[in-house]
């Protein structure tokens, strides 16, 4: 049963109870308080929860994405730079649909132009799911009337089409040549002010992500235990906070340890960072180099799948490879 009364202030307040359910808006006006009350004792007969004022401005995707990413800030969660990008897409792409028209059809075609621009299988499923998760929240915390079906459907028929999928798994490991020729490459180069020798053989010796690399500092080290901690280490549940301390092994044909005794003594300002270089500029140059020097396929990143394969040639268990990989599920670590 719903009850509307006058505030102190003007303003009209209305009070659900009924079926065990209580709700509480306020309005500026009268007949826009009896207007919600009507409207939600209905959602309330029917088994669900009435949907409050915030949500019922909400007309355009757009608004339901700014919705979520609201919320989002609101426990502490904000959107990360990989979602937040994908957010930001979907802004560009979905955002000024009323949400009536986001239907199985228009995501197809959504999916459909999204392939066109270049948008791969992964990619694409990674699209889906941002906007699963928008409209799933929009539904489920906020009682917004939204179809989660027409998603699932949507991928469904993207799946069908074989536009949605799982990515080939790379397999791609540089031989001893290709490091040689890489070694070679920048040791001569005198114009190279990023030691990036020293950083591939270090990638190889820790398994480290390229952003993990160029992050860490001198006050991450501990040299008598020979650990170093990566800080907010990537993890798809736990964004911020995950810190791990890894051991700096020389089992790879490569002495980690010894690598940044390399770099101390090469220090030469303030930066607190182990290698005070930009990431992005180490990946540019080592792209550059594979393409003079005519090395096909072959992305930084490969070197982390190459310390992680010399890892498990040097005798090392699942278990004991997670521990410097980082690696929360172990089945990514069976192809290996």
């Amino acid at each position: 049963m719903a009850s509307i009364r006058q505030l102190a202030s003007g303003h009209w307040q209305v009070q659900i109870r009924l079926k065990g359910r209580k709700a509480t808006e306020t309005f500026l006006r009268h007949d826009h308080a009896r207007e919600w009350a009507s409207a939600a004792e209905v959602q309330v007969d029917q088994g669900r929860a009435p949907t409050v004022r915030r949500a019922r401005s909400i007309k355009t995707f757009a608004a339901l994405i700014d919705l979520h990413v609201a919320d989002m800030k609101d426990v502490g969660k904000p959107p990360q730079r990989s979602k937040r990008a994908t957010l930001e897409m979907l802004q560009r792409e979905l955002g000024a649909l009323p949400l009536s028209q986001l239907d199985r059809e228009r995501l197809i075609r959504f999916g459909r132009e999204r392939a066109k621009q270049g948008a791969g299988p992964v990619t694409l499923a990674m699209d889906l799911g941002a906007i699963r998760l928008v409209i799933g929240h929009a539904a489920a915390v906020h009682g917004i009337e939204v179809s989660v079906e027409a998603v699932q459907l949507a991928r469904l028929g993207l799946k069908q089409l074989g536009l949605i999928g799982k990515g080939n798994e790379r397999d791609r490991r540089p031989t001893e040549e290709e490091l040689a020729a890489l070694f070679a490459q920048f040791d001569s180069n005198e114009r190279q002010l990023i030691p990036m020798s020293r950083i591939i053989k270090f990638a190889i010796a820790t398994a480290m992500r390229q952003e993990e690399i160029f992050r860490v500092t001198w006050n991450d080290l501990n040299t008598r235990t020979k650990m170093l901690t990566i800080r907010d280490r990537k993890d798809p549940r736990n964004k911020k906070g995950n810190d791990q301390r890894i051991p700096l092994l020389a089992v790879s044909g490569y002495d980690a340890m010894a690598l940044i005794e390399e770099q101390r003594s090469a220090r030469s300002n303030a930066d607190d960072r182990i290698f005070p270089y930009v990431h992005k500029s180490a990946g540019t140059a080592f792209t550059r180099a594979t393409r003079d020097l005519k090395i096909e396929n072959l992305h930084f990143h490969d070197l982390r799948h190459e310390g992680t394969s010399r890892l498990f040639e040097a005798g090392f268990s699942i278990q004991q490879v997670a521990l410097v990989t980082g690696h929360k599920d172990w089945k990514m670590l069976r192809r290996y």
